[in-house]
């Protein structure tokens, strides 16, 4: 479901993700092992340095209702929800696949196959990467470009405006997360379409139309007005709207994608034997480097936005020359500092949502930690032969103006090949076990009688 990238959800899809590691990392250093009396001594170290940083255990969220997941996870698997039945949220998002799809952009409706086997007729992407679902409950703004977003007085700021009513609103119970399932049904490349269906016919601004014939669509399913129903009790399907569906996607992603027993998580709780040495000499790279001033908190994340110098490919966003930049955040502020800023990243489980970037433009988990060693080089080098084929040559020659707003963190940065390799286990003891294979969360079947994609 990415409103890919969210894109995009999103996106989610941004390109952020070590946002800036220091060079105290390049300076000559003792071996660790030596500096340390033991590997208990490592460990109280990587405490003290967490403490300090703010970085604290990530907890799980309150249980949500089972019928409201029930209802989410039947919506969120169920194509009914595209213009021609073809796609679901949950396409882009596949649970055997980290919640993503293992591409560097996703391809949304009109395709064919799932993963690294979809294939759209007309070779068309979307222009994001789909960011993973894993721990939206801790995130805040959402979308690689943070476009939708509730504020500290609770009003929400999402690209519907004035279209996203109080009554919706008051279906939210997740906060902003309530309200990213809205966009994606309404992006014809992810999951509307330009033809061929009731809802390509609504103009672009007439979101709740859309929303309007979606409802209409699930009301002709008995099955559905009976889990409605049932999720908000005492309330009849007639006088509810798409923010109720919503809302439920959000309750199924709450409930069933949070995730907080990995190495790192019960490090935290007080197991000292939880990480290996070399998990370890990478978590106290990660502290006394610059990568924790963006990475910090229980999701490691500040949730703002940075520019990390990742490289530019695939369709764009409609900016610059051609239409096929991606200015990101400053789409939505109108600030040209910010032009080239993606959300930064939660980092758990981040091993297994490969590609990394708001683009994907890098592949690897090792090779994007390495990217902040010299990113200035690194993007001027780009190597497109880590991309598929079709995506080789969509790199725009940006490199300068990427730069010219590069976040200062990453200026001067260094890592030998070693810190590069200790921070990358370090971020595998970031990985929840449970996370690794989440194919049970799959339906047998929808409501719809569609066929249901990732099983």
């Amino acid at each position: 479901m990415t409103s890919k990238h969210l894109a995009g959800l999103a996106a989610a899809c941004t390109a952020l993700w070590l946002a800036g590691c220091s060079d105290d990392a390049t300076a000559p250093r003792p071996e660790i092992a030596a500096a340390t009396a033991s590997t208990g001594g490592l460990a109280a170290e990587v405490r003290q340095l967490t403490s300090g940083r703010g970085i604290t255990q990530l907890h799980r969220p309150a249980p949500v209702r089972p019928a409201l997941v029930k209802l989410g996870q039947a919506l969120a698997f169920d194509k009914i929800l595209s213009g021609n039945r073809d796609i679901s949220c949950m396409t882009c998002h596949l649970p055997g696949l980290g919640t993503g799809d293992a591409r560097s952009l996703s391809i949304g409706q009109g395709a064919t196959g799932l993963g690294s086997e979809r294939v759209h007729p007309d070779g068309a992407f979307i222009p994001r990467n789909a960011p993973p679902l894993f721990n939206l409950h801790a995130m805040q703004p959402l979308f690689w470009d943070g476009r939708v977003v509730q504020d500290e007085l609770g009003g929400f700021h999402t690209p519907a405006g004035r279209h996203l009513t109080p009554r919706m609103k008051r279906a939210f119970e997740f906060g902003s997360l309530s309200a990213l399932p809205l966009f994606p049904v309404l992006s014809r490349s992810e999951m509307r379409a330009d033809k061929g269906n009731e809802l390509a016919k609504v103009g672009d601004d007439h979101p709740q139309q859309v929303w309007r014939k979606l409802m209409k669509r699930l009301g002709r399913i008995p099955e559905y007005r009976r889990l409605f129903e049932r999720a908000y009790r005492g309330q009849r399907f007639e006088d509810m709207t798409f923010a109720h569906a919503s809302n439920a996607i959000a309750g199924f992603f709450v409930d069933r994608l949070a995730f907080n027993d990995s190495p790192w998580d019960r490090f935290l709780a007080g197991d000292d034997g939880a990480m290996t040495e070399v998990q370890l000499v990478g978590a106290k790279n990660f502290m006394t480097a610059r990568c924790s001033i963006c990475h910090n908190g229980p999701a490691l994340t500040d949730n703002k936005f940075h520019n990390v110098a990742v490289a530019q490919i695939g369709p764009g966003s409609g900016d610059g020359l051609g239409g096929r930049d991606d200015f990101g955040r400053m789409r939505e502020t109108g600030n040209a500092a910010e032009r080239y800023a993606f959300r930064t990243p939660a980092l758990r489980n981040a091993e297994l949502t490969a590609p990394y970037g708001h683009d994907g433009a890098i592949v690897g988990l090792r090779d994007f930690i390495d990217h902040y060693s010299e990113s200035d080089l690194k993007l001027r080098s780009y190597d497109v032969s880590q991309l598929e084929p079709v995506l080789r040559p969509t790199l725009l020659a940006t490199a300068e103006d990427i730069l010219a707003t590069r976040d200062p963190l990453l200026e001067g940065v260094v890592f030998p090949a070693q810190v590069v390799d200790e921070v990358t286990e370090f971020m595998k003891a970031l990985t929840d076990p449970a996370a690794r294979d989440l194919r049970k969360l799959v339906p047998r079947r929808v409501p719809s009688g569609l066929p249901v994609d990732g099983r």
